[in-house]
């Protein structure tokens, strides 16, 4: 599933550190944190991979 802005590009990408054990669980915030905890590393992968060119800061609600 990609991502579809960059701010959740980023937050997937950091829930990725923190779930390969790069970085420290507790230094998640926000959205990363509740990603960590419930999706798979495969799909935070495919979310964190995705190309940001020509996607908005933060999608649209």
């Amino acid at each position: 599933m990609p991502a579809k802005s960059k701010s959740q590009q980023k937050a997937a990408g950091a829930a990725l550190a923190a779930k390969r054990g790069d970085m420290k669980k507790s230094d998640l915030k926000g959205a990363s944190k509740s990603m960590e905890k419930s999706m798979s590393e495969k799909d935070l992968h495919d979310m964190a991979s995705t190309k940001r060119k020509g996607k908005p800061e933060h999608a649209s609600q």
